[in-house]
């Protein structure tokens, strides 16, 4: 467990099953927790991983329980909207832990606010604190059921929440017109990308790849067309039914606050493997990212189409198998 709910549970907190974590990543160890507590998790590669260590994994809060656990994420709308779901789920109490980085003690000071508050013990850069759960207290940090920016629905936490990505809306505005009859969106995010697909020529199946289920949720309702396929899954490791034609893609470069280019790279190899022998990637990215050499060891063809200067967009063809 994690050294503040370790401290927590020996200064007087007392957890009950059915009990229920919402927002716990890899970096957070649940090993001690008996292996039928719920594990909250909507990003597909975390959800596995705890899946494969023999937890209750779901993406959204579904079944009711008596206590629960909120581990802080970075964005203030989906923590809040995260505590409102834990006290709408439990009947006992709610446990909040988080790093000072991601705003623990604002969202203390807001709680406090509103019920009485047990604890907080402070460790490793963090807090933890505890309450009994009251929903109705809490109803006015629900997420929005229709969410919108830019004439799209979003979600609380979802990349680019508050409006299209201007590095997505580059490379959208760099796209030709035919990409060929089956094209993927690595990455999908809400779907900003594929619902500008709709009108190419000769598009009759269009792949969305999105790790968040909350995205691909929102994609959903952005993308409408019955040419569209929705896929919940890991595009570093998807693979596609049939060859595609083309992939485009606004990679992400971080799980965390630290960049990972490494990222970025896993989706330009899975992309060449999906790719039929003579199809293309188009590829936008921050500037500073390093894919030159993964995109030239991957494709026979790569060349910088368009950027400014905080993005770059590649248009790269024939994948090397």
């Amino acid at each position: 467990m994690s050294p503040r709910l370790d401290l927590a549970l020996q200064s007087g907190l007392v957890l009950s099953q059915p009990l229920t974590v919402i927002g716990s990543t890899p970096d957070h160890d649940l090993s001690d927790l008996p292996r039928e507590t719920q594990v909250v998790q909507p990003f597909k590669p975390f959800h596995d991983h705890f899946a494969e260590r023999g937890f209750a994994v779901v993406p959204e809060t579904q079944d009711m329980c008596q206590d629960a656990i909120v581990i802080l994420p970075r964005a203030k709308a989906l923590a809040r909207s995260q505590v409102y779901q834990a006290c709408s789920r439990s009947s006992g109490v709610v446990v909040v832990d988080g790093a000072k980085t991601d705003g623990v003690d604002g969202l203390l000071k807001d709680i406090r606010k509103r019920v009485p508050v047990e604890g907080p013990i402070s460790k490793s850069h963090g807090k933890i604190f505890w309450f009994q759960s009251d929903s109705q207290v809490f109803a006015d940090w629900a997420a929005p059921e229709n969410q919108m920016a830019d004439g799209y629905q979003t979600a609380p936490g979802v990349f680019s929440a508050d409006g299209i990505d201007p590095a997505s809306a580059l490379l959208h505005e760099t796209l030709p017109d035919k990409l060929g009859a089956r094209v993927a969106d690595l990455g999908a995010g809400w779907g900003f990308l594929s619902a500008g697909l709709l009108n190419a020529a000769d598009l009759k199946a269009l792949h969305l790849v999105e790790a968040d289920h909350a995205a691909l949720n929102c994609a959903r309702t952005n993308v409408p067309d019955p040419r569209a396929r929705f896929h919940w899954a890991d595009a570093v490791t998807w693979r596609a039914p049939d060859p595609i034609d083309t992939v485009v893609m606004n990679p992400p470069f971080h799980t965390s606050r630290s960049a990972e280019p490494a990222l970025g790279q896993g989706f330009i190899r899975s992309a060449a493997k999906n790719l039929t022998r003579n199809g293309t990637l188009w590829l936008v990215a921050n500037r500073h990212l390093p894919y030159e050499t993964t995109l030239t060891q991957t494709f026979a063809h790569v060349e910088e189409v368009a950027g400014d200067n905080r993005f770059k967009v590649f248009h790269a063809s024939r994948p090397q198998r």
